[in-house]
């Protein structure tokens, strides 16, 4: 019998600092219909009009910021992972890496893969929380590529794992050198998305939005909602560390245009939180599994940097999941699971 073949797919980063390049990953990046969902040529004038042009030079030089003797963090914490899990699922196994945009790509990944005549593909999305934008684009672009061959092996996708309890206790352990319970306030700070994007994942229409609290519990009505399962992990760590429901709040990142999207939005809770006179902050950041720009620039610098002008004192992010041995458990779990 044939090897079992896995693929660990993560969003993806540009293959240097450079505006060339962050050029490059931006387009294919935003170019997706599932994250910028619009008729497309409405994207196309949006993307490669105003967007790509105005944002590569200015991204350029938050990635330099955070680029180090590894390269990419994300690409290197994802390297590192994958050489974990590589090592714990044995021979029997053959696990390639790829990014949802730019290198190593999902054809390339998936090329290898069929050339090892595995006899099953399991593909590992690793976000944490389902949003049609990540975990539903990676599935879209294997099955595109996937559905061309002549010999179609077993193909499963994991498909969310926001209650991991392995997943929990990794980014709890994180927090504990930081004694959590020393802060004024925790703040579970995901990444963002359009509202559009929660309705259309609401199969009744008759849930998304139609309540202030509407996401605050996971039920049979929202369960293939972001906001909500993102709700739930923060639930679940703050649970973990024994942080009550009044010491944390969730909140939204990242946010681009003008439109709603997803809230409240971090920097929105920031200035109440300053406004309370709270100084230091906790800060974790669930919906990634591998620090990047988002949480080593974003929360670190930008988010720092505005709470301090507001009058806070600190902001301490929670690293991401990384190399922690109990998310590597937690990965081969979902995988065998």
């Amino acid at each position: 019998m044939g090897k079992k073949g896995v693929l660990l797919v993560n969003l993806g980063t540009p293959d240097s600092p450079e505006v060339k390049d962050v050029r490059k990953y931006l387009d294919e990046f935003l170019m997706d219909e599932r994250v910028i969902d619009i008729p497309a040529l409405n994207r196309t004038l949006l993307v490669k009009g105003i967007i790509v042009p105005f944002r590569s030079p200015k991204t350029a030089k938050l990635y330099k910021e955070i680029w180090d003797e590894n390269g990419s963090p994300l690409l290197y914490f994802s390297e590192v992972q994958l050489a974990m899990v590589r090592e714990q699922l044995g021979d029997e196994y053959q696990v390639e890496l790829a990014m949802r945009y730019q290198n190593p790509s999902i054809e390339s990944a998936l090329a290898k893969l069929y050339a090892g005549q595995v006899d099953s593909i399991r593909v590992f999305p690793l976000f944490p929380q389902y949003a049609s934008a990540s975990t539903g684009s990676v599935i879209q672009k294997v099955m595109e590529i996937v559905g061309k061959w002549p010999t179609i092996p077993n193909v499963s996708f994991v498909n969310s794992f926001h209650d991991n309890k392995l997943m929990i206790e990794a980014f709890a352990d994180n927090a504990k050198k930081y004694q959590p319970e020393t802060y004024d306030h925790v703040l579970f700070s995901f990444h963002g998305l359009p509202e559009r994007q929660l309705i259309k994942c609401d199969h009744s229409g008759q849930h998304c939005l139609k309540t202030a609290d509407c996401c605050s519990r996971l039920t049979d009505v929202n369960k293939f909602c972001y906001s909500a399962q993102s709700h739930d992990t923060a639930r679940l760590i703050a649970a973990e560390l024994s942080i009550p429901a009044e010491k944390y709040s969730v909140c939204f990142q990242s946010r681009l245009g003008k439109e709603p999207w997803v809230q409240p939005y971090t920097s929105d809770v920031l200035k109440d939180l300053a406004a309370q006179g709270k100084k230091r902050l906790l800060v974790f950041c669930p919906a990634f599994v591998a620090d990047c720009l988002e949480t080593l620039y974003e929360v670190t610098v930008e988010y720092g940097e505005e709470f301090k002008k507001l009058g806070g004192d600190e902001v301490q992010l929670v690293a991401s999941l990384n190399d922690h041995p109990k998310w590597i458990e937690a990965m081969i779990q979902l995988i065998k699971d």
